[in-house]
């Protein structure tokens, strides 16, 4: 057993890199002892786990059910490292979190710190489907994601909820109004995020729920590129209240009632969910509020 533990681990190393020499240098241990064991353990099984093309590989079909056993299999023997490891440092406990907003990830970082002092804390950012698959190695522990659909192997519960907000030019007649009414929308044009971008979907399913036209003359894939199209005059823009900051040239707008909001949901692995650290956070996160 202790062998194939060995060839699975070799197995894991490369599905999870992509490579067999990433996945020696991922191990510590020569490439060629990588081959080997990748290669014994499908001769063993008589199966193909990778697609040799040259120099670059693929996983098999069989490969990829393999891997999704494996990533249980290894990422909580990285879990029992890191712990080990956090003892040695004398720290009291390690969290790894991944989010797609600095603001929101940033909140919560600050109330662990005061509520932890000791512990040893990452966070980091990417997209929301970089940040699930990160959450399913085991690479982050927590994450923080404007949630547009739930995977029953998460475990996630609403944090934070968030008016979105609009964001106009400071000569705009809006920037004189405390709140603008949501069918004046339809005579502006618009500055919008990518079609990926969980804000634009709200603000998109909201104005056709409210049957509100939404004329979008650019497209641009960062917040700081739609504020400087905004103070060029190009049109208007969207953002979630947490992340506006403030920038010379624009103003922030409300819309009567609050016609939209975004929801944070904080999201871990099921099998991970009873976990002291992560089960604390749970347990302890804001009420939510808009």
């Amino acid at each position: 057993m202790y062998q194939y533990h060995k060839w699975l681990r070799s197995f894991h190393a490369v599905a999870k890199t992509g490579s067999f020499t990433l996945a020696a240098d991922y191990l510590s241990v020569g490439q060629p002892t990588v081959s080997e064991q990748v290669s014994a353990l499908e001769k063993k099984f008589s199966v193909e786990l990778f697609h040799r093309r040259g120099r670059f590989i693929e996983m098999s079909s069989a490969g990829q059910k393999l891997y999704a056993i494996t990533q249980g299999l290894f990422g909580q023997e990285d879990e029992a490292l890191q712990l080990l490891h956090s003892f040695k440092q004398r720290k009291t406990g390690m969290l790894r979190l991944g989010a797609v907003s600095p603001p929101v990830a940033m909140n919560l970082t600050y109330q662990l710190m005061q509520r932890h002092p000791d512990i040893e804390l990452e966070t980091s950012f990417s997209s929301e489907r970089e940040t699930l698959e990160r959450l399913f190695n085991f690479d982050i522990d927590v994450a923080i994601l404007a949630l547009s659909e739930f995977d029953q192997r998460f475990e996630t519960q609403l944090y934070q909820r968030y008016p979105i907000i609009g964001v106009v030019r400071e000569d705009h007649p809006w920037a004189r109004q405390k709140e603008v009414q949501v069918e004046e929308i339809s005579a502006e044009k618009w500055v919008l995020r990518e079609q990926s971008s969980r804000t634009r979907q709200l603000v998109e399913e909201s104005c056709k729920r409210l049957d509100v036209a939404l004329n979008c003359v650019m497209q641009l894939n960062s917040r700081e590129a739609i504020v400087h199209a905004i103070t060029k005059g190009i049109g208007l823009g969207f953002v979630s209240g947490v992340e506006y900051a403030e920038t010379p040239g624009t103003t922030p707008i409300t819309f009567v009632d609050h016609p939209f909001f975004i929801d944070y949901h904080l999201c871990c692995l099921g099998i991970r969910r009873n976990r002291p650290m992560i089960a604390e956070l749970f347990d302890v996160s804001p009420i939510p509020t808009t």
